[in-house]
């Protein structure tokens, strides 16, 4: 006959009451934290300040009103890896960014084999937002005269409209062509990496409201 010993379901109780404890007395962790975040930028428990609602710094003047409410302007850049591309997104527009080398020779404002490609993806966005109001500027370095520059920068931008007119072939769309030069530089001009980034031909236009 066997016999059941009276102390088990003691022990089993206790052995519960434990792992219940330790439970509730676990430290919680999460997947997303990180090492590598800046000193004082970290998360703490602490509880957030006590507002007074009856101070009056917190209330208008007499006779004064808030400002109409109004949407931020958010930008999103994307720049892929080689830094040939960089995009803006901004809630009223789009840019495209491409560096020179990528389009052109050097010191030439005829495209290259792999030019036409680049564009044509443009004109793809372009179609997507429904935009038919373009703008193409061109930019050089510093390098070499202002004036040699500046019409360099338009030649440029004149030949990577021709594209887009023949990609688009929309009669509705307007186009606004313009070559800066060595204005507006993106970069300072002080290293040949920084001259790179300064020559280039920007394509921007509206975002679609839908």
């Amino acid at each position: 006959m066997t016999h059941t010993s009276p102390r088990l379901p003691l022990i089993l109780a206790a052995t519960s009451v434990m792992t219940v404890t330790n439970l509730i007395g676990a430290v919680p962790a999460y997947a997303d934290d990180n090492p590598s975040v800046p000193p004082g930028t970290e998360a703490t428990a602490t509880a957030p300040v006590e507002v007074d609602p009856n101070d009056p710094d917190l209330k208008l003047p007499e006779g004064a009103t808030l400002a109409e409410a109004k949407v931020l302007d958010i930008k999103q850049v994307v720049e892929d890896q080689s830094g040939d591309e960089r995009r803006e997104d901004t809630n009223a527009d789009v840019k495209f960014a491409l560096q020179a080398e990528v389009l052109f020779p050097k010191d030439s404002a005829k495209l290259n084999g792999e030019a036409k490609a680049r564009i044509a993806a443009i004109a793809e966005e372009i179609k997507t937002q429904n935009a038919t109001k373009i703008r193409v500027f061109g930019f050089t370095d510093d390098l070499g005269s202002s004036a040699h520059g500046d019409v360099l920068s338009k030649q440029r931008a004149n030949a990577v409209e021709d594209i887009l007119k023949s990609e688009l072939n929309d009669p509705n769309i307007t186009y606004e062509v313009r070559g800066y030069g060595e204005q507006y530089p993106i970069a300072s001009n002080t290293t040949e990496a920084s001259r790179k980034k300064n020559r280039r031909v920007e394509v921007s236009f509206p975002r679609s409201e839908s």
